[in-house]
C-alpha cells in the first residue's frame, strides 16, 4: 500500500495519484467530445431515428443514412452555399486585415515612443462627434468629413496646444484592448446607423470592416506581447549595420514571429467564424453568414430541423482541420510570448 501512494521522485507522482489524473482526464475528454459525437451521429439519422429518442451506436441502434447530407448538398445547396460563401470571404478577408494592420502597430507601439497630447486627442473626438451629428442631420458625409477636418486643424492650432499632457504608447495599447470590454450591443445600433448612412448595409465590405476594427485590439494585444520576448539586441545590431526598421521588422521581427502570427490568425478568425450580433444587424439576404442560417434553424418545426447538425459540422470541421494543421505553430506562439525573464 505504500508504494501506492509513495512519491517516486520530485517530478514523479505516486501511481494512485497518476491512476486519479487519468481518470479525470478521461472523465473530461468525454464531457468535452461528447457533443461533437453527437453532432456527428445526428446527421447520418434518418428524422425519424431523431424523433425517436437517443439512439448513440450507428449499426447497432440505428441504421446509417447520409439523407441529411444529400439535403443539404442539393436540395438547399442554394439556401446554404452563399452563407458558407460569405463566411469564408469575410472570416478570412477581415481576419487578415486584422493581422496585417495590428502587428504593424503592435511593433510601433513597442519600439517607438508615441506621446499624443491629450488636447489633440479630445479635439479629434469632438470633430469626429460633430461630423457624426452632421450627417445625421441630413448633411452629404463628403461634406460633413471636410468641415470636421478643417475645424480639426484650426482648432488643434489654437486649444490643442493649451493641453500640455500627453499619453504614452502603453496608455495607446491600454485603450485599444479596452475596448473589447465593452459590450458589442451597446455600439452595434451607432455602426447600424453608420453604414446605412453610407449605403453599404447588407454587404461583405461592412462585415469585413467592422470585423477588422472588432479584431484588431486583439491582434495588438497579443503580438505586443510576443515582440517583448524577442531580444531588443538583435535590432540594435541589424540598425547597426545599416538596416533600416522596415528591413529589421521585415527581415529579423517577422520570421522569428511566425508561431505567434499563426496563432494569432486563427484566434481571430475564430472569433470571425463565429461572429453572430454583428452579422444580424449589418447583414440580410445578400450578406448572411453561416451562423445566423444555423441560428435560424432552433426555430423550424417539423421533420426538418435535423439538419442542423449537418450546418454545425460544416462550420466547425474547416476550423478545427485548421487547428490541427497549425497545432505546433499554435502552441509556440501562445505560450512563449507569456515566457519572463
Amino acid at each position: 500500500m505504500k508504494r501506492l501512494v509513495r512519491r517516486r521522485s520530485v517530478l514523479s507522482p505516486s501511481p494512485t495519484a497518476m491512476a486519479l489524473s487519468y481518470l479525470v482526464l478521461v472523465t473530461w475528454t468525454f464531457v468535452v467530445l461528447f457533443p461533437l459525437y453527437w453532432i456527428v451521429v445526428t446527421s447520418i439519422k434518418l428524422p425519424i431515428h431523431v424523433i425517436q429518442g437517443p439512439l448513440y451506436l450507428p449499426y447497432v441502434d440505428f441504421q446509417p443514412s447520409l439523407h441529411a447530407w444529400r439535403y443539404i448538398f442539393f436540395d438547399l445547396r442554394n439556401f446554404t452555399l452563399r452563407p458558407y460563401f460569405n463566411t469564408v470571404v469575410v472570416s478570412l478577408a477581415s481576419s487578415t486585415l486584422a493581422l496585417v494592420l495590428g502587428t504593424a502597430a503592435s511593433y510601433g507601439l513597442l519600439r517607438f515612443d508615441y506621446r499624443p497630447r491629450l488636447g489633440a486627442i479630445v479635439t479629434f473626438v469632438g470633430c469626429l462627434a460633430l461630423a457624426i451629428g452632421g450627417v445625421n442631420l441630413g448633411m452629404p458625409w463628403q461634406l460633413a468629413v471636410i468641415a470636421a477636418a478643417a475645424l480639426f486643424i484650426v482648432l488643434l492650432q489654437t486649444i490643442g496646444r493649451r493641453f500640455k499632457r500627453s499619453l504614452g504608447s502603453n496608455d495607446i495599447a491600454f485603450w485599444m484592448i479596452s475596448t473589447r470590454m465593452l459590450p458589442p450591443v451597446a455600439v452595434v445600433i451607432p455602426i447600424y446607423v453608420l453604414f446605412q448612412q453610407l449605403g453599404l448595409l447588407d454587404t461583405r465590405t461592412a462585415l469585413i470592416i467592422t470585423y477588422v476594427a472588432v479584431n484588431l485590439p486583439i491582434v495588438v494585444w497579443l503580438m505586443r506581447d510576443y515582440f517583448m520576448s524577442i531580444p531588443i539586441e538583435l535590432e540594435e545590431s541589424a540598425t547597426v549595420d545599416g538596416a533600416s526598421w522596415y528591413r529589421v521588422f521585415w527581415s529579423i521581427v517577422l520570421p522569428l514571429s511566425v508561431p505567434a502570427l499563426v496563432a494569432t490568425f486563427l484566434v481571430v478568425l475564430v472569433f470571425a467564424w463565429n461572429e453572430y450580433l454583428l452579422a444580424l444587424f449589418l447583414s440580410g439576404a445578400e450578406a448572411q453568414t453561416l451562423p445566423l442560417t444555423v441560428a435560424g434553424q432552433y426555430g423550424t418545426r417539423g421533420p426538418e430541423w435535423w439538419y442542423m447538425s449537418v450546418l454545425v459540422l460544416i462550420m466547425i470541421i474547416p476550423v478545427i482541420g485548421m487547428a490541427i494543421a497549425l497545432e505546433r505553430y499554435i502552441a509556440r506562439g501562445l505560450l512563449v510570448g507569456a515566457i519572463k525573464g
